[in-house]
């Protein structure tokens, strides 16, 4: 699996170039979609899938919010992670913000789906 580095002020992280494939490629966007989205030319999203260049810090940003996945998934080496939804997670940071007692309510009401879900599938 190739990978490039993103930089970060003085600091260097690994992105898996794969997963930016896989996810563009899963994402139905095309490569010149992408490119019009983060400002760069169809030509350097290639570059970045392929590891022949590194991508600015604002593109990486960029490109993560168009395919709707987080950095840690670029970056992680971790062939079982999981997409994340950044609308889920947004929504969790909401529930975040909540009063212990809402927060305490809302994990209930999720716990409880989650079990009729898996029941229902069971019995299915």
């Amino acid at each position: 699996m190739g990978s490039f580095k993103l930089l970060i002020v003085k600091c260097t992280e690994n992105i898996s170039a794969l997963a930016l494939l896989l996810q563009i490629r899963a994402s139905g966007l095309s490569q010149l979609d992408i490119a019009s989205y983060v400002g760069v030319s169809r030509d350097a999203i290639s570059k970045y899938e392929r590891d022949d260049i590194i991508p600015f810090v604002e593109n990486a940003n960029k490109i993560d919010k168009v395919l709707g996945v987080s950095v840690d998934y670029l970056i992680s080496e971790d062939d079982n992670l999981e997409i994340v939804d950044i609308d889920m997670l947004n929504r969790m940071k909401e529930i975040q913000r909540l009063s212990e007692d809402d927060k305490t309510t809302v994990v209930k009401i999720i716990d409880a789906f989650i079990r009729d879900t898996k029941t229902k599938k069971a019995y299915a």
